[in-house]
């Protein structure tokens, strides 16, 4: 039986190492990585490769010029888009395999319409202090994907 990969979207990322470190992610996770919108960076960044490793070619990278361009070539994508400003946490979601895990750029996050469009798929990671904004992009990827792979059994392999 095959079992269908997550996806993470990452929509106009920034800071090359966390994209590098989000793709070293999806190799040892068997993750498709979508990069969306324009980039902060250029794919030929040695920070990016040299976060990366040398497991580029275990990574499926998709670049996209918008989210809608995303989603169209994946009708019935179900997307769940992370941000502090979500009620829900990421523990209460409820992932399926082939789930697309979605995030902003690191400075402003996801825009403030997309998630008032998707107000039953939004998502956060609780932080404790208020004086701290965010987790760095790389280690909330981390964090929303382990918890996929927990729910739907794949830790278990």
């Amino acid at each position: 039986m095959t079992v269908l990969p997550f996806h993470i979207v990452l929509i106009e990322p920034e800071i090359p190492p966390n994209t590098g470190n989000i793709a070293r992610l999806c190799g040892a996770t068997g993750t498709i990585l979508h990069l969306v919108g324009p980039l902060g960076f250029s794919l030929d960044d040695r920070y990016l490769k040299r976060a990366g490793l040398d497991y580029w070619e275990t990574i499926d990278v998709r670049r996209w010029s918008s989210l809608e361009e995303l989603l169209s070539s994946y009708p019935g994508a179900r997307c769940w888009f992370t941000s502090k400003k979500a009620a829900r946490s990421y523990t209460e979601a409820d992932f399926r395999p082939g789930d697309f895990l979605v995030f902003g750029k690191e400075t402003t996050g996801l825009p403030d319409a997309l998630l008032e469009a998707n107000p039953g798929h939004t998502i956060r990671i609780p932080i404790f202090n208020d004086r701290v904004r965010s987790l760095n992009l790389s280690t909330a990827a981390g964090i929303v994907l382990y918890e996929a792979l927990r729910q739907t059994g794949r830790l278990d392999d």
